[in-house]
């Protein structure tokens, strides 16, 4: 499934892993929200896990065509995930996103794997308003 990406983290624009990851490689970036996910906070990066009742802020990505199996396979490494591998610290997964202008759209999103959600459930920071921006581009 070519399904575009919603990124909340280091792949938003203006954050460092943008311009390396997502320059020259996308259609399309534009606001996007997602339900069912609480941000929290981790060493320089965020993490989405599925709760009930959050919402997380970030852009939804559509890579250009001839892009797209390159940019997935890029956003893999970064995300150090691999299908099926219970080290993972991510998993990506497909999941309905609104777009600011309200309709919902299907996409890949990178999620906290379930050992990484449970320990942040439990001694985790959670991100007020589910908006995460690094320290630099503040």
């Amino acid at each position: 499934m070519e399904l575009p990406f919603f990124v909340y983290g280091t792949l938003r624009p203006g954050e460092h892993n943008h311009d390396l990851f997502l320059r020259g490689r996308t259609e399309s970036e534009e606001p996007g929200r997602m339900r069912g996910v609480v941000l929290y906070d981790g060493p320089g990066y965020p993490y989405a896990v599925e709760e009930p009742g959050g919402v997380v802020c970030g852009e939804v990505v559509t890579a250009s065509p001839e892009a797209y199996g390159e940019l997935l396979a890029a956003l893999d490494r970064l995300e150090e995930y691999v299908p099926g591998d219970p080290r993972n610290l991510y998993e990506r997964v497909a999941r309905d996103v609104t777009r600011a202008d309200g309709t919902v759209v299907r996409a890949w999103v990178y999620v906290a794997a379930p050992g990484v959600a449970a320990r942040l459930r439990g001694r985790g920071r959670p991100i007020e308003g589910g908006e995460w921006r690094s320290p630099q581009s503040s």
